[in-house]
């Protein structure tokens, strides 16, 4: 059985094609909008409805938050990773397999690595490698650090603003997915 090879003027244009894919992709403005509807991401990603419902199937790590009524509520996060996932599949040409895998070596080479503290621990505890080895800062550079986090009296009867508890919900939320999505890798 004969296989047929492209014509090299065909290759160039394919590669050109993805090239200028990749550029677009990277050169998205994103809106500052804290949701943004499926319509919107499409939109934005230039892919249809279907696609990115896929993708959610296939990629773990991109998984929109649904309201009440269902429907699917992007956030900023999750149109990077869409647009992230369409860079690697149309610009850089990985498959659905490959840019998994791609992914989730890039979530585990940025991730911070989290350390089990004991509630009586000192700052020196805090501060040593996990190997409990050299120190990872000087504990004097940390005072302000600690200061900040200590509740003082002045602090603690202050209530909280609705948009500070917004903003801390937020954040909230986010931890809590990047958590959920680590466990079901």
């Amino acid at each position: 059985m004969k296989t047929h090879e492209m014509p090299d003027e065909t290759k160039e244009s394919v590669a050109l094609m993805n090239t200028q894919a990749a550029v677009a992709v990277t050169e998205t403005e994103i809106p500052d909008k804290l949701y943004f509807k499926i319509g919107e991401v499409c939109d934005l990603v230039g892919v249809q409805a279907h696609v990115l419902r896929y993708w959610e199937s296939e990629f773990p790590s991109f998984q929109p938050q649904k309201n009440r009524a269902g429907q699917r509520t992007y956030r900023r996060k999750d149109v990077e990773m869409a647009l992230r996932i369409k860079a690697l599949l149309y610009g850089e040409g990985f498959t659905i397999a490959g840019a998994k895998r791609k992914l989730s070596t890039e979530g585990r080479a940025n991730a911070p690595r989290l350390k089990i503290v004991p509630p009586n621990a000192t700052i020196e505890t805090l501060m040593q490698d996990d190997d409990g080895g050299r120190m990872i800062a000087e504990p004097a550079t940390l005072s302000p650090v600690v200061e900040t986090l200590a509740p003082t009296p002045r602090a603690a009867s202050r209530a909280p603003s609705s948009d500070g508890l917004q903003r801390l919900k937020f954040q909230l939320e986010d931890i809590l997915t990047t958590l959920n999505s680590d466990v079901l890798q």
